[in-house]
């Protein structure tokens, strides 16, 4: 390089960067972000995770009855539970999930997430995208408009290599609460980058991808060969002002007949392909069965997947639905929790943290386990307790995540963060970080507007 015309920016730039930098455009990571980065000090995020398992817990667990209990609280938000003592120094979690115990020291606990959204879908929204609503509104609707999910932006900027799986994969239930919950899907980003939305129900006998099957006398190539003379009508016929949801919906046809011819694909989907012992221990639930599907998937090379844990909210069933519990029509919140959530829980996640670690997939897989809120430090007169967003906790594993950690810290009460406040976009900023990608890149929404994935900071202090 002609030292003329090489930037004066008070630092080298070797050739090896350059090559490095050719190599970051597809994350978003162009040389003048980097040049500007590196004059500051600062350095461009490098992969740690190859994959994201995101398991999120619909509903809002409380963060008192799990991972930041306050057994010196006073009577009325200590809760009804007792602590014990993790094999992670310093940790403490419920003493009814004892097999969770003994895995405290593959995670870090957030303790001190927070913000403003009461509502269940507002909420849920600003957690599936990291980007906070306009206003927090329970009848906020799936829209064109709103941000999309963590996954398609994955896809939309940092692919997966293999064509014939797919980037991103959501199960078991698309989630509402009245009305579909947004950043669910890929919004302005196209429906080429929607997940594999997969709404069956894995824990039930001979489960499998019939969709990704075909009937007996029609071969793969028939059918692709179907799929061209269809492009050739297509676009004889088509008038000019041809839609961008026409077009979307093309490439997700291709992408879908790609995954269709896929043996890799559908054999991450046989389930029975595991020993029977590992099933029991993941759980018969839906939950516990896709949180096995998932580490088959990401196994396979699925870049990002989305685990929900129940289709609802919740209430007063112990046999159905997710962690609103405040309690009415004489049901309480502690015997729901101690039948369904919390035995649910114990099962399935220190199996799958296991799981992942004996494979050495923690390794470079980000697990993150979140609900859209907690729940408030202050028992109810249903002795059950209601939303609060103003604190909770998150907890994260693998991929370059400190073990046996916590990050920030609740008040005494659990009511507010006490240390290190952390936001739903610091966390999505965190996720992407760890993934390769630079948090401030800009994509367009629709109105072509740039946008950036997130306005959050990666949380480094997270990071070995």
């Amino acid at each position: 390089m002609n030292s003329a015309c090489t930037p004066q920016l008070g630092f080298k730039m070797t050739r090896r960067r350059l090559l490095q930098v050719g190599g970051m455009g597809m994350f978003g990571m162009s040389l003048p972000k980097l040049l500007a980065a590196e004059a500051k000090g600062g350095k461009s995020p490098i992969a740690r995770a190859k994959s994201v398992i995101f398991l999120f817990q619909w509903g809002g667990p409380s963060h008192l009855e799990t991972f930041d209990m306050k057994p010196d609280a006073p009577e009325g938000i200590r809760g009804l539970h007792k602590p014990m003592a993790s094999n992670a120094d310093g940790i403490q979690v419920n003493s009814l999930l004892p097999r969770t115990a003994k895995v405290m020291d593959k995670v870090c606990l957030i303790r001190s997430m927070h913000h403003t959204m009461k509502n269940h879908n507002s909420a849920g929204y600003y957690a599936l995208s990291g980007h906070a609503p306009a206003t927090d509104d329970q009848r906020l609707k799936d829209s064109i408009d709103l941000f999309p999910a963590y996954g398609s932006v994955v896809d939309r900027l940092a692919p997966g290599k293999d064509r014939e799986l797919p980037t991103f994969a959501a199960f078991p239930y698309t989630i509402a609460d009245g009305s579909i919950v947004p950043a669910q899907h890929a919004s302005f980003l196209g429906k080429v980058h929607d997940p594999l939305l997969v709404l069956r129900d894995p824990s039930e006998p001979g489960f499998g991808l019939p969709e990704l099957s075909l009937p007996a006398n029609l071969s793969y190539d028939r059918l692709a060969s179907r799929r061209e003379l269809q492009k050739v009508v297509d676009a004889q016929s088509r008038l000019l002002d041809y839609s961008a949801t026409a077009r979307g919906l093309d490439a997700y046809y291709d992408k879908a007949l790609a995954m269709l011819h896929s043996t890799k694909l559908r054999e991450a989907f046989n389930l029975d392909r595991e020993p029977k012992e590992l099933r029991d221990a993941y759980g018969h639930t839906p939950y516990g069965q896709s949180c096995l599907l998932a580490r088959r998937l990401v196994e396979s090379g699925v870049k990002f997947v989305q685990v929900y844990f129940s289709e609802s909210i919740g209430g007063q069933s112990t046999t159905d639905g997710g962690w609103d519990t405040h309690g009415f029509n004489n049901t309480r919140m502690f015997p729901i929790i101690e039948k369904r959530h919390l035995p649910i829980t114990d099962q399935t996640l220190p199996t799958f943290l296991n799981d992942m670690d004996s494979r050495g997939l923690l390794k470079d897989t980000l697990v993150v386990w979140v609900g859209e809120f907690g729940r408030t430090p202050r028992i109810n007169s249903n002795i059950s307790r209601d939303h609060w967003p103003q604190c909770y906790t998150a907890l994260l594993a693998g991929a370059g995540v400190k073990k046996g950690f916590v990050y920030g810290a609740s008040d005494k009460h659990g009511e507010y963060p006490a240390d290190k406040p952390v936001k739903p976009d610091d966390l999505a900023a965190t996720i992407y970080h760890l993934l390769g990608i630079d948090p401030q890149t800009e994509v367009r929404d629709t109105l072509n507007r740039p946008v950036p994935i997130s306005y959050g900071q990666a949380i480094t202090d997270v990071m070995v």
